[in-house]
Parts: structure tokens; sequence; C-alpha cells
């Protein structure tokens, strides 16, 4: 495919708490830039989606720096093997004219049964503990974009990761907050109507105080939903609905290390559970220890877990906040912030990783 690369890494064929104890055979991954040419200083935070006539799109936010009034949501299509040039598609421009900041675009596209409408969720606010949640939608594949809708007090729709529509039509949005105070908290957000209205949230109890943000969902085979989430303990932390979300178990610590950065977790086709992380520890800095990306796989539902592969590991640089889907092929497609500059786009086959 045209401005494709091809990078052979080694997957790790063991690994526990403390990271990989052994090399296994090489994975063959698909690298490239969805941005060569960026249309901003910095970008950061990306979503990902398939599309109903198989092509991908992405989002992401971008402007002169994090918390700048000029950072906007992004948008690229990948058509015939290429990525279209980045456009901006929602921004955070008041009634009044002045700018406030965009934040954390998730896409979720609906299935023909459910209206087939593509979602566009993010945050519009100076700061993540005074901003809110506002959608946008499209019946066109993203050609063309709702007036935004500024979501109800309370709602702040998906956080990071993607929603996922339950058996019952329930959308269930993985959310979090973070006050003034310092207090970082897990609920969830369900709606029966596309983000219509909404029904109460549910919090999620965090009775160690491990301080919790940006869940990522997962369904099981048995139906149950697992939520996984960065932490301020140096750990990826796990609980479960077995009740299509109306309630959760209290939050516990997997032997994932990740130094409280953003996380993803995809359930394959195959039943495993892949998880897109930084793996280690946080220093002094927030941003110490997100020079390392690696895959990690459970094959036991999130009970235990291998390092397959290291994605980039590069000291003193950024590769954080993944996205992750499953196409319809069986491919799994990643996107995650290189070093604040560029969006990176992997494709690689699951059936690789062992």
């Amino acid at each position: 495919m045209p401005g494709l690369s091809r990078r052979r890494l080694l997957g790790a064929a063991l690994a526990g708490a403390a990271g990989p104890r052994a090399w296994g055979a090489e994975l063959e991954l698909h690298k490239r830039f969805i941005d060569d040419q960026p249309a901003t200083p910095q970008v950061h935070a990306s979503t990902l989606v398939e599309l109903p006539d198989g092509s991908l799109m992405a989002a992401w936010f971008g402007g002169t720096a994090e918390r700048a009034p000029d950072v906007r949501i992004w948008c690229s299509r990948l058509r015939a093997g290429a990525w279209s040039a980045p456009r901006a598609i929602a921004d955070g421009v008041q009634p009044d004219g002045s700018p406030l900041p965009t934040w954390n675009p998730v896409l979720f596209q609906a299935s023909a049964a459910r209206g087939g409408t593509l979602l566009l969720f993010y945050k519009v606010g100076p700061d993540p503990r005074q901003w809110w949640g506002e959608l946008i939608s499209s019946d066109d594949g993203g050609d063309h974009w709702s007036p935004p809708r500024r979501l109800p007090d309370g709602v702040l729709g998906p956080i990071r990761s993607k929603p996922l529509m339950l058996a019952d039509g329930t959308l269930l949005c993985p959310s979090s907050t973070e006050d003034e105070a310092g207090r970082w908290r897990l609920h969830m957000e369900r709606s029966r109507d596309m983000g219509q209205s909404w029904l109460p949230n549910v919090p999620v109890a965090d009775p160690k105080g491990y301080g919790l943000i940006q869940p990522s969902l997962v369904v099981r085979p048995d139906g149950s939903v697992l939520a996984f989430a960065r932490s301020r303990a140096n750990r990826i932390a796990v609980t479960r609905s077995r009740d299509g979300g109306r309630s959760w178990s209290a939050a516990a610590l997997t032997s994932l290390p990740n130094p409280n950065a953003g996380i993803e977790a995809l359930g394959l086709a195959d039943g495993r559970i892949l998880m897109v992380f930084n793996p280690r520890e946080q220093g002094n800095d927030w941003w110490v220890g997100r020079d390392r990306l690696d895959l990690a796989l459970s094959g036991d539902g999130g009970h235990t877990w291998r390092t397959v592969a290291t994605l980039e590991d590069e000291p003193g640089q950024e590769f954080s906040y993944p996205a992750a889907i499953q196409t319809r092929d069986g491919l799994v497609h990643l996107t995650y912030t290189y070093q604040r500059s560029h969006i990176r786009h992997v494709q690689l086959d699951p059936r690789r990783l062992g």
C-alpha cells in the first residue's frame, strides 16, 4: 500500500508483572503515519473506527499545544490504501466567539440495524476538571456532520475509549471525572437511543483509592463486560459488570504495570483480550514511562497476561493514548500518539501474535 512501511519486531513469548522475560518469533507489523504532513504543531488522543464500506476513519485533537484555545478535532479517512489529508470537523468556539480547546474525540459507528449513524463524542473546556461533553453525527460516513450538541450536565460521553453497543441496544460509554480536589473516579454512561437521552450514571467503587480514569471496555463471551482503567497505583485496574453495565464490581489491580497513562483493551473475535499499554512505572514527571508501548494478550479473561510485542521503545520520547479495533477481515488496527507530532497507524494480523 502507498506510504506503508514494513517493520519486523520481536514478540515476547513470556511476560510477568516485571515485563518480558524471553523473546520468541518475529512479528511482522505494518506501520505508517496518518498525517505525514501534520496540519498542526501537536496532535494527541486518536480514535479509530471501521465504516460500513470497509474504509477506516481516525480522529484526534490537534493545535498549538494541548489546552491551547486553537485545539480542534481533526479526522482522516483511509481509502484505497491512503490516508486523506487531515481536516478539522469540530472546535470549541463559543456562541460569543471566544475559543476553548477541544479534547479526546471518540468515534462510534452504529450498525445498519441501529440506524447506521456515525457518532463523534468529544470534550470542550479549559481543562479536564471543567470540560463538558459534545456530540456530532454523520449519516454519510463522515463527509458531512451535524451541528454540535452539548450533552446534559453530568454526562461527558465516552471519556477516551470507544463505547459498546450491547445486545439489548444500550450504548455503554466508559467515562470518568477529574475534580478540582484531585479525585479521579470511574463511572459508566448509558443511552438507549444513540445518545439522544441518557440513563442515570453508574459509579464504579474504588474502595482502596487507586484513582481511576479513562476505562476501556471488553465484552466477554458470557455477556459480561470488563472495564480496564489507568490508575495512580502503577498498575492497570479492572472492574466487571454482569448485568449490562447497571452495576460494577469494586475495582482491583491487574498484574500489568502502567505509568498512569492511557490504555486500550480490545476483545478479539477468538475470545482473547489484547491490551495496548505503556508498561513502565511513572517517574517524577507525568510523561515518564510513556516512552515504551507494548502489546499483551490474555487468553483467560484478563486474569493472566503475556507481552507479545513492543511497538515503540525510545527513551525520553512519548508514544501514548492508543486506540484499537478489529475489522471485519480479522485484522487489528491501532493508532496512537507519536511524540505529540504525528498519529501513527499500525496494522497487524492477531493470528501472528501467538
